[in-house]
């Protein structure tokens, strides 16, 4: 998966959760995140996150530190 659509596809989970409480919307989204992205869509969140790269809304920065890294075994 192309990191614009990982990015893409972060932002549209925070544009539907920024129309919660604040908090309730930044667990809400790393929650979904941590549901339903395989450790391959997370691994490519983080490195475009780590690469300092923009395009992330504010809410999805908010919630990365809630977001769980893959595992190595699991990263390749």
């Amino acid at each position: 998966m192309s990191a614009d659509k990982i990015v893409r596809m972060a932002n549209d989970i925070a544009k539907f959760m920024e129309s919660k409480p604040h908090a309730e919307g930044v667990s809400m989204l790393a929650a979904h995140i941590n549901d339903f992205w395989e450790p391959r869509m997370r691994r490519q969140f983080f490195q475009k996150l780590d690469a300092g790269e923009a395009g992330f809304r504010p809410l999805v920065l908010e919630a990365a530190g809630a977001i769980r890294r893959p595992a190595a075994e699991e990263a390749a």
